[in-house]
């Protein structure tokens, strides 16, 4: 488990380098990211969020029929609808770099992402819901977005205050320390 990495450093705000290599230092760092993202509470979690300039990301989400969806992507092609395709959901997001605030953020209700994933075997992910806010949100970080970058500016400060309100309660090394959250099937 490893520190989250808190918005305004500079790896979050940069297009995050390539996975190349399938090796065990990339094994490693997926599973210190599953551990990190479990330990947070989080449904996802990108490279850059604990640091490192690696273009990978973990989740373990919901889509919207409620089946929990799990995987790795290293270097995501993100896709969206377009034209009459394009619906918008209006719902609620946070994210662990800058923890306890959510707001009101629009992204497409559908999303697909294809990459590969930690052995480089081909992935695809695609959802509805929370689980397509997920891969759009984390692939973000990948490209260097946070998603207060797609804020209007009043949201970003209702984002900021609530993050402030709250911001004792993750110190810097958060969630290191922090009782790990275990699922119902007992997965961490």
């Amino acid at each position: 488990m490893r520190p989250i990495t808190r918005w305004g450093a500079p790896v979050m705000h940069r297009r995050l380098t390539p996975v190349t290599s399938f090796d065990d230092e990339l094994a490693a760092l997926v599973a210190d990211m599953v551990a990190t993202m479990y330990a947070a509470d989080g449904v996802g979690l990108a490279a850059n969020q604990i640091g490192v300039d690696r273009a990978v990301f973990v989740f373990d989400c919901p889509d919207d029929e409620h089946v929990r969806q799990r995987g790795v992507v290293c270097n995501p092609r993100l896709t969206l609808p377009e034209g009459k395709d394009r619906n918008l959901d209006d719902g609620d997001e946070g994210c662990l770099s800058y923890p306890g605030g959510f707001v009101s953020c629009t992204r497409p209700d559908w999303a697909r992402v294809d990459g590969v994933d930690h052995t480089g075997a081909e992935v695809s992910y695609e959802g509805k819901g929370l689980l397509a806010r997920c891969l759009q949100h984390e692939s973000d970080h990948l490209y260097g977005t946070v998603f207060g970058d797609r804020l209007p500016k009043k949201l970003r400060l209702e984002l900021k205050r609530e993050h402030e309100a709250v911001a004792d309660e993750f110190p810097a090394d958060w969630p290191v320390g922090a009782p790990v959250h275990r699922h119902e099937d007992g997965s961490v």
